[in-house]
């Protein structure tokens, strides 16, 4: 599947062959006809197995390496030579050890004929962006490996590239470190503050590429070639836990171990299922005390702000930001989590009313509820064992997380009265319904 770029591509790669000699005579084949582009304001990720030519791209397209056959266009023109536009942030640091942090982060720009004046006040804006105040003077040798990506990060930054292309930035860098430096770029990008109009980043991890990217450019390999894209249909700033961020990685994670499956653009099938979103593990109470501490500050609260006053971390709360969401009590916008109209009745509720409440919106919004519900009537002694119920979630989760969604459906489904659960037996059981006295 190839796109069809549009007419405003800042970068685009037509039809792009590489092939490299073989030390014995003969060829081989890395890239084979990848047509690709990207576009002002957007994030893209390429994402394949080794062998897929990744790299080999991103050096194409930064015009270091020079294509087979097909071409590069910059802002519509044939790329010859060195690509101006872009700057890259390599997974070795790549920093000049004779030179201290303030100088390696200059050294482009002394290229572009700037004064030193102007060098030193660009590149002092730059350090600040990624949190090097006070480390100017430093030399790469007394930084740890975090330390030496942001400089890398922020020699690139001083350029203001058009783009800016990423080779596994992450890879060489411990988990936490990865993590928070990814999370500094995010917020960056997510607040307008990024130094590039356009993000270009290589990597092999599922969940990196999610979480960064407005598409993830799927290569094959041996030779690599384009087999499609996903388009990542999630507002920022984004959460691993999320339902859709989850269903995204895992379909993404089943398209890459299948070379021979389709990239149709989104996960349809799982998209399409409606009847089986992914419960995010929250308690009702949970999901209650959040309703009712948001209702309570206006009915809208910024996430890390709530964390903080609660005294959690962020993490923490996004099981019942996500439940809410879900159940059509609340949604997430921009960072806040806004009260809907359910969520504000919900929260304000009775008991009994909160129960109703609570049974609506599970009805209305996990139809798989209802399918259970309709199940147990249908039954002659009203009852359904764990294993059934088990054998169906196992077509859409892992073990683990069938035995979870299905503890997390009892829970629910008990506080809205649509069924009790008996442990020994290992089986549900629908529940009688009081039926509404006639007036005498």
């Amino acid at each position: 599947m190839q796109a069809i770029p549009p007419v405003k591509a800042i970068l685009k790669a037509e039809m792009v062959d590489k092939t490299f000699p073989l030390p014995a005579g003969g060829e081989q084949t890395v890239l084979e006809r990848v047509t690709v582009h990207l576009s002002e304001g957007e994030v893209v990720a390429l994402l394949g197995r080794s062998g897929s030519g990744k790299s080999t791209l991103l050096r194409i397209l930064a015009g270091l390496i020079e294509p087979s056959g097909g071409r590069v266009l910059m802002h519509g023109q044939p790329l010859r030579g060195p690509n101006q536009g872009v700057a890259m942030v390599f997974q070795s640091f790549a920093l000049l050890p004779w030179l201290t942090v303030q100088e390696n982060a200059e050294l482009g720009l002394f290229a572009r004929g700037l004064d030193r004046q102007e060098a030193a006040a660009e590149a002092t804006l730059a350090l600040s962006m990624v949190g090097l105040e006070g480390f100017e003077g430093a030399y790469p040798r007394e930084l740890s490996g975090g330390m030496r990506q942001r400089v890398g990060f922020a020699r690139a930054f001083v350029m203001k590239p058009d783009v800016l292309m990423m080779d596994e930035p992450f890879s060489a860098l411990d988990v936490l470190t990865a993590e928070n430096l990814r999370g500094e770029i995010s917020d960056l990008w997510e607040r307008g503050k990024f130094p590039a109009k356009s993000i270009l980043v290589v990597t092999h991890n599922i969940e990196e590429a999610v979480l960064l990217a407005d598409r993830v450019v799927v290569l094959g390999a041996n030779p690599g070639a384009i087999r499609g894209e996903v388009k990542v249909d999630l507002p920022r700033p984004r959460h691993t836990k999320n339902p859709r961020f989850v269903q995204l990685v895992d379909y993404i994670y089943t398209v890459m171990t299948n070379p021979q499956a389709p990239v149709t653009g989104l996960p349809e099938k799982a998209a399409a299922d409606r009847r089986f979103p992914m419960l995010p593990h929250s308690r009702v109470g949970g999901v209650s005390g959040l309703l009712e501490i948001v209702n309570d500050r206006g009915g809208r609260e910024d996430l890390p702000q709530l964390a903080e006053s609660l005294r959690l971390e962020v993490d923490d709360l996004l099981p019942a930001v996500d439940a809410a969401a879900l159940l059509g009590f609340a949604e997430v916008s921009q960072g806040d989590v806004v009260i809907l109209p359910a969520g504000t009745e919900f929260a304000k509720a009775n008991v009994h009313r909160s129960h109703q409440i609570f049974k609506e919106q599970l009805l209305h919004n996990v139809p798989f509820m209802s399918t259970v519900v309709e199940a147990l009537r249908q039954k002659h002694d009203g009852r359904i064992g764990k294993e059934f119920l088990l054998d169906i979630l196992d077509e859409h989760f892992s073990a683990s997380e069938a035995e979870r969604q299905f503890q997390t459906m009892v829970e629910w489904g008990r506080y809205a009265q649509l069924f009790e659960y008996d442990a020994d037996e290992e089986r549900l059981y629908a529940v009688e319904t009081e039926e509404p006295q006639a007036a005498e």
